[in-house]
């Protein structure tokens, strides 16, 4: 049942109130795919433009907190804990993002560490982009979630 429509299919925001609090995390990951270039400068911190990953690391707190100002029924949420981190794979030449969100609240906060890794990804690719515009971005998932109505899950 889709749960963002009323009887006669109308867009809404999902009633929350009747819920009760529980603390939630959720874990999303996701990997930029570089050249040796990029990859090279990021992890010897050799970009012009910056520290690559503590900026990513801040555009993804940031995306985080913005989370129901783009996804349309998300609910504003009081955030306990945001958490980037990056892991990287040099025989690949890839960096995964992983975003950890913590709440104690009504609702999830799948929505909120997918935004976070996405944004910080996003902005590794802004601040690399003149080095190597075909970097691709992908393997965007939910790693793992916890609390709620519906429990935990791991993919």
């Amino acid at each position: 049942m889709f749960t963002h429509f009323d009887e006669k299919g109308n867009a809404v925001m999902v009633d929350v109130s009747a819920k009760t609090e529980t603390n939630r995390v959720a874990v999303a990951q996701g990997t930029i795919y570089t050249n040796s270039a990029v990859y090279d400068a990021i992890t010897t911190n050799r970009i012009e433009k910056g520290d690559v990953l503590n900026v990513a690391r801040v555009a993804g707190i940031m995306g985080t907190k913005k989370t129901a100002e783009l996804i349309p029924m998300c609910h504003p949420l009081l955030i306990s804990k945001v958490a980037i981190d990056f892991e990287f794979d040099a025989a690949a030449l890839a960096i995964t993002a992983l975003c950890t969100v913590k709440i104690s609240g009504k609702t999830g906060v799948e929505m909120e560490a997918l935004t976070g890794v996405s944004v910080a990804l996003l902005t590794i690719y802004d601040m690399c982009k003149a080095v190597d515009k075909a970097m691709k971005i992908g393997d965007i998932f939910l790693v793992e979630k916890q609390g709620g109505k519906s429990g935990n899950y791991k993919a």
